[in-house]
């Protein structure tokens, strides 16, 4: 009987992407500390849990989110109010994209780029980082940046967009925003401290869309 075809999700990896085989799959992951990855049986699966958090999908095969407990809150602390947040939204991996940056403590948007067409939400994460990024360069400011994404986190620090995404006509512009993201990244130096926004202690980050 032959092998029933799995579907392999990489959350952090190089790049981070859905694999057709263990062997693509293993190379994503291979020398990444913390690499992020699960199998699906289905792609529609894979696409589903591409879109969500690798804790989703953690344990063994349950999707629900454990609690932390007193004590991981209190070691987690408050976040700082004293920053911006962004985050991206897709409809459909890929489908109409946008993403924002807002202050933290009182919601407002502080940016706003899209939708865009044939987007995917990890190339919004990427892009509302680097946006993000100029954007408290050009204001001066000492305001920490936060996202809720470790694929984003990862990118930047490589300056590098490792998204599969295919270009097309219908994404064009959003392909010209990325290699001016990466090319900002190339050329810039930034002191902004980036820090992963802990969604299990704080809820949903402030620059969330609201539609899950």
């Amino acid at each position: 009987m032959a092998k029933k075809q799995k579907y392999y999700v990489v959350w952090f990896g190089n790049p981070a992407g859905i694999y057709h085989s263990w062997d693509d799959c293993k190379k994503a992951i291979e020398g990444i500390s913390g690499a992020q990855y699960k199998s699906f049986e289905t792609l529609k699966e894979a696409k589903i849990a591409y879109d969500k958090e690798y804790a989703d999908y953690k344990g063994k095969g349950s999707k629900t989110k454990k609690k932390l407990s007193a004590e991981e809150l209190k070691n987690i602390g408050e976040p700082n109010l004293y920053s911006i947040a962004v985050d991206a939204a897709s409809s459909g991996n890929p489908g109409l994209m946008e993403y924002r940056g807002v202050d933290t403590q009182t919601k407002k948007q502080l940016f706003h780029q899209g939708p865009f067409q044939q987007g995917t939400n990890n190339v919004g994460e990427f892009l509302a980082l680097v946006h993000g990024l100029a954007f408290l360069k050009q204001q001066k400011s000492d305001r920490i940046l936060y996202t809720d994404s470790r694929i984003a986190m990862g990118w930047v620090k490589k300056k590098k967009c490792n998204t599969k995404l295919k270009k097309t006509s219908k994404n064009k512009t959003l392909f010209e925003l990325v290699e001016r993201a990466e090319n900002w990244l190339k050329k810039n130096k930034f002191k902004t401290t980036i820090v992963k926004w802990e969604t299990k202690a704080w809820g949903e980050i402030p620059a969330d869309f609201g539609r899950k």
